[in-house]
């Protein structure tokens, strides 16, 4: 199973092949986003839904995140199963967003994202690979699953967003710190999450 292997070079890459995907459209499938992604290995994979549900105007509309968070739940299982090949129904890979919010959004991302790529570099590598990304794999289960509930919770969708970002990039940034700091992150949103719910 291949976790980190992309053509993607880092964040801002995946953001204006999300604006290209989105380009002369009403509407934009996740669909399309995977194949304006070109690749389907578990780095991106955790990027894309991450970037949906972290972006403004997008991440904040009712059943992008628990949406977001099924992408996440699938293909953490499949990877955790040792899946020869990531598979998403149909009915997932045809639900869409407004077009002109997604550009909207990425249009926001894009400073911050060239900003957060000079930072990028492969390091601490047993923190991405072999059990490290099965590690992160389990902790993406986890912040999946919780979706449902973060849409009660002000913000923490956002934060849910920003783990899976993390993860996604530092799977293809062999980065190991940035997977580090995202662990941390998950961490504190679980504890807010279960502040707030108790």
């Amino acid at each position: 199973m291949e976790t980190n292997d992309s053509d993607l070079s880092g964040l801002d890459d995946m953001l204006g092949r999300m604006d290209d995907a989105a380009q002369d459209k009403e509407r934009v499938t996740f669909d399309d986003m995977l194949d304006a992604a070109g690749s389907r290995s578990f780095g991106p994979l955790l990027l894309l839904p991450g970037l949906v549900t972290l972006a403004p105007l997008v991440g904040d509309i009712p059943g992008v995140p628990v949406m977001m968070g099924a992408v996440v739940v699938l293909t953490s299982v499949q990877l955790l199963l040792r899946r020869d090949h990531f598979w998403l129904p149909q009915w997932l890979l045809r639900r869409s967003v407004e077009s002109a919010k997604l550009r909207k959004a990425v249009g926001w991302l894009r400073r911050p994202a060239r900003f957060v790529d000079r930072l990028l570099r492969p390091r601490l590598g047993v923190l991405v690979h072999g059990a490290g990304a099965y590690l992160i794999a389990l902790v993406s289960l986890a912040v999946a699953l919780l979706t449902p509930a973060m849409e009660v919770v002000p913000f923490s969708a956002n934060a849910a967003g920003l783990v899976l970002t993390a993860f996604g990039l530092a799977l293809i940034a062999s980065d190991g710190l940035l997977s580090l700091l995202a662990l941390l992150i998950a961490g504190g949103t679980f504890a807010v999450l279960l502040m707030n719910l108790i």
